[in-house]
């Protein structure tokens, strides 16, 4: 009996290991059950996520997140619930993904896991076409500068952002005045002129070509750090979590990632770096 019984058990297990629907947690079983995938992103972001002409949410990000669900023979549903609520994590069965353009740091990490890097596009510092003494990040002491309200760019002008895996950054500056708003708002309030309401605007470097297509009073100083973009899931299901990274990797692999890149960017940024 007592092998009989260890032979049985043996069977069990090989069973449940061949089902991975045993195993999987809550955000995979969703998925699996409902046939949809349920994403958020920014809708103020161009080119990687916004309303367009047609009151639709468009761009790099919406692309990407299609390309996701084709994959994986499921149903895209697109929210855009705000940028704080997102990296705040405990989503709570709310959402599936967040293919949104987020750059991991310490803080991120603590409620949210990363699967998956997709592009890879530098922050830059962009000010008014009219600015004379701004050149770098090291004439920023004392300036002020716009960026998004909970963005990676307002811990790196408070000296605190860490990039879990990437190199240290150098903060070549002294205290800097951060006025932390819609990116929108920041790009207005520095189209108004040189130091008028903001002295600067840091951003990525995809979206300030992006403004600057669209407007002439902007200009890039310079590059300020290698900011990697990954997708972000919620806390407590690590299958999940591998086949989000399996999807995007052989979306990289078979060249979507590239086609996407270009049609809204004019080059491929899905090559990450080493």
């Amino acid at each position: 009996m007592p092998r009989l019984f260890n032979a049985l058990m043996l069977l069990t297990l090989c069973s449940l290991a061949a089902s991975p629907a045993v195993f999987a947690g809550a955000t995979l079983d969703r998925v699996n059950q409902t046939k949809v995938l349920r994403d958020v992103l920014v809708n103020d972001y161009p080119p990687f996520g916004f309303i367009d002409d047609n009151n639709q949410l468009a761009g790099f990000d919406v692309d990407v997140a299609r390309a996701v669900a084709q994959k994986l023979g499921v149903r895209l549903e697109l929210s855009a619930p705000g940028w704080e609520t997102i990296v705040g994590g405990k989503w709570r069965g709310r959402w599936d993904v967040c293919i949104c353009s987020m750059t991991p740091n310490a803080e991120r990490a603590k409620v949210l896991n990363f699967p998956a890097p997709y592009y890879s596009s530098p922050a830059v510092l962009v000010v008014n076409k009219d600015e004379k003494n701004i050149k770098a990040a090291a004439d920023l002491s004392n300036k002020k500068v716009g960026v998004g309200i909970g963005s990676t760019y307002e811990n790196y002008l408070n000296k605190s952002l860490v990039i879990p895996g990437a190199k240290p950054i150098v903060f070549p500056f002294d205290h800097v005045q951060v006025v932390p708003t819609d990116e929108t708002v920041a790009f207005q309030n520095l189209a108004l002129g040189a130091g008028a309401r903001l002295d600067a605007v840091v951003s990525d470097l995809a979206t300030a070509n992006a403004r600057i297509a669209k407007s002439d009073r902007f200009r890039i100083a310079g590059e300020l750090y290698a900011e990697p973009n990954w997708v972000a899931t919620d806390k407590g299901d690590a299958q999940w979590d591998q086949v989000v990274a399996d999807t995007v990797n052989a979306l990289r692999a078979d060249g979507t990632l590239a086609q996407i890149s270009r049609r809204w960017l004019g080059e491929d940024i899905t090559r990450i770096p080493q």
